[in-house]
């Protein structure tokens, strides 16, 4: 299961999208262009083994994605997702990547909002839930509705950030998204869940 999330958190590639206008609505996911970021007569700078190997190195933590169900779905959507980070303090905006290959994207850019949600040390199975292409992500998954977007707000994180879709961008075979923060609150305890070298690790006491 554990190289299941690595593969995922390493996966690359789906849609792209065109930048999001102000406040609430929906994002186009489409249309898909050729994934390919370098021509068939052209060398790739760095091989992708190598580019996995030396970026490893760099420890991050670990979110979910989420976001409320559309107007013919039964179900939230949500991914687990490793590049997450703070991007704006007036106004206040975050950003995470996502593989244009995702298949929970088009579901979140339908939406028009997300909630991250930080994830403890303690919840390396969440994340494992939320990394399993098809499953059903939120099966014995407790949470509530964010209280701006309604997106889900998993139970016993411990920092959660509602937001709406500001905008998206085009970063090769992945896509930078940017969310203005609507709401937010931290139970300001505990350790964070790390991603390191292919493996969940925690802050050493």
């Amino acid at each position: 299961m554990a190289a299941t999330v690595v593969r995922y958190l390493r996966s690359a590639g789906s849609p792209t999208a065109a930048p999001a206008e102000h406040g609430p609505g929906s994002v186009d996911a489409l249309p898909r262009p050729d994934l390919r970021a370098v021509g068939d007569d052209e060398r790739a700078p760095v091989a992708p083994a190598e580019f996995r190997a030396v970026l490893g190195n760099f420890a991050s933590g670990v979110t979910v994605i989420t976001a409320p169900p559309g107007e013919d779905e039964v179900a939230p959507a949500g991914f687990a997702c490793q590049s997450f980070a703070s991007l704006s303090l007036d106004p206040p905006l975050v950003t995470f990547m996502v593989a244009r290959t995702s298949t929970t994207w088009p579901r979140i850019a339908r939406a028009g909002v997300f909630c991250v949600n930080i994830l403890g040390a303690e919840q390396g199975e969440l994340c494992r839930s939320f990394a399993v292409s098809g499953a059903d992500k939120f099966a014995g998954v407790t949470h509530t509705p964010a209280p701006v977007t309604g997106s889900p707000q998993l139970d016993a994180v411990p920092a959660w950030i509602d937001c709406r879709i500001h905008a998206v961008h085009t970063g090769g075979d992945h896509l930078i998204v940017v969310g203005r923060v609507m709401a937010m609150g931290a139970a300001g305890e505990g350790s964070p869940l790390l991603f390191h070298k292919g493996r969940f690790g925690r802050l050493a006491d």
